[in-house]
């Protein structure tokens, strides 16, 4: 199960995630999505967990939560979309 979660601390790494989840299952990924020119956080990430009923605990564990002065937003990831390449006239 793929989580997509906002609202992040700009303090918050990718391991203090991995952390968070972990309290609920078997974390297989965790991602702080950075400023490609800063590599500053961008305040959101997303958590992959396997069992989808870990997952599901996870969100409702943490969604609106506080961390760090934030509530978090912890919702199901979308696909993303495929990008089309900019053309320049």
């Amino acid at each position: 199960m793929n989580m997509y979660v906002s609202n992040l601390s700009f303090h918050t790494n990718e391991e203090a995630l991995r952390t968070l989840f972990s309290q609920f299952g078997n974390v297989t990924s965790a991602k702080v999505i950075t400023d490609r020119e800063t590599g500053q956080s961008r305040g959101f990430g997303f958590v992959e967990m396997d069992v989808v009923a870990e997952g599901q605990a996870a969100m409702k564990g943490l969604n609106n939560k506080e961390i760090e002065g934030r509530a978090l937003s912890v919702s199901i990831a979308k696909e993303r979309e495929a990008r089309t390449p900019n053309k320049r006239w």
